[in-house]
């Protein structure tokens, strides 16, 4: 027997009740587990993110006060540095409700070339380097184009500088080419507690990430800022003279004064595939006032006639390693990401 044909009409209430006995439903599991949350749970506070361990999260309170926590299914992936609001566990894990609002989010590409957040809610980005392992001016404008990119003011720190000639070697020279260009530097030497109070002003009051190769003592730096944290300092291998990787994971250090430091895993490297050729041009401040003053509208500043950023080179108002750094890194939106 073929089934009846239900009217328009009649199919909109078979719907609607489908719908109403969904929510009953819905409330009924809101209710069970506002219930089964009453007695293990205490009232809701703010807090922020102060770790990421696989399901679990750290959770700092505006006491400084740690919490371990969960999160609800329904929220957003979480990343260290994020506001939420939490209800914290009474015997157990707490559970986190809510996230707020991001002010910013450092995000870099993963293996996959998928974009991934790593750090939210940052103020200022510290690009740690070292007279060891040896640094390359390449690898710095790759951090500079992705603090560019994200808006996040970017802090040259140059650690290690015991380690540099009296002179200070080519490694002072070709930084004071980005501190023409306005970016602020740092030296710093735990080894002679140098330059440690800039760094504590600079962190005042502001989240900072630390960013840099693996070797060049962040955790070190760590270390003397935060006395009483207990950090791994990685040891630089004797044979290779790069650094092994000691953090895990994006954690947040609260300074008692004011301010937060979040320390990012050790990288290598740092992909900028997921950048657009003109992003990578923005990322350079020295070419914005003669990017737009190309003879055609769509250069690509390599071979094309009447290129403002070639002219400005070829004048001295672009250092020529610059715009070759600039060359080699547009190359590599091809290629696999350095």
């Amino acid at each position: 027997m073929s089934r009846r044909k239900l009217s328009r009409q009649q199919q909109w209430r078979i719907d609607k009740i489908q719908a109403e006995k969904a929510k009953r439903a819905a409330r009924k599991d809101e209710k069970a587990s506002a219930e089964d949350d009453a007695g293990r749970l205490g009232p809701e506070r703010e807090g922020r993110i102060i770790a990421h361990f696989g399901r679990t999260l750290e959770v700092a309170d505006n006491d400084h006060g740690l919490h371990q926590c969960h999160q609800r299914a329904n929220i957003a992936q979480l990343v260290t540095g994020d506001r939420v609001i939490f209800r914290p566990g009474i015997e157990d894990n707490g559970v986190i409700e809510t996230r707020l609002e991001r002010t910013s989010t450092l995000e870099r590409p993963d293996a996959r070339g998928q974009l991934k957040p790593v750090a939210a809610n940052v103020d200022r980005i510290l690009i740690v380097f070292a007279a060891e392992p040896e640094p390359y001016p390449n690898l710095i404008d790759r951090y500079l184009v992705a603090c560019e990119a994200t808006g996040i003011q970017p802090v040259l720190v140059l650690n290690k500088t015991d380690l540099l000639p009296d002179d200070g070697g080519e490694l002072m020279r070709w930084l004071t080419r980005y501190e023409a260009l306005g970016y602020e530097i740092l030296p710093a030497s735990v080894k002679r507690e140098h330059g440690l109070d800039a760094l504590t002003e600079t962190l005042d009051g502001l989240t900072t990430v630390f960013v840099g190769q693996s070797g060049v003592g962040k955790s070190s730096l760590i270390d003397a800022l935060l006395p009483d944290e207990l950090l791994r300092i990685g040891a630089l291998s004797e044979d290779t003279r790069k650094g092994k990787h000691t953090t895990t994971t994006a954690r947040l250090y609260r300074f008692q004064d004011g301010g937060e430091l979040i320390d990012s895993p050790g990288i290598r490297e740092f992909g900028l595939t997921h950048l657009s050729a003109q992003d990578i041009t923005d990322g350079f401040v020295e070419f914005r006032p003669f990017a737009s003053q190309c003879k055609f509208r769509d250069c690509h500043h390599e071979e094309e006639p009447g290129c403002a950023l070639k002219a400005a080179v070829e004048r001295g108002d672009i250092h020529p390693e610059r715009f070759t750094s600039y060359q080699q890194i547009k190359a590599s939106l091809d290629g696999p990401a350095y």
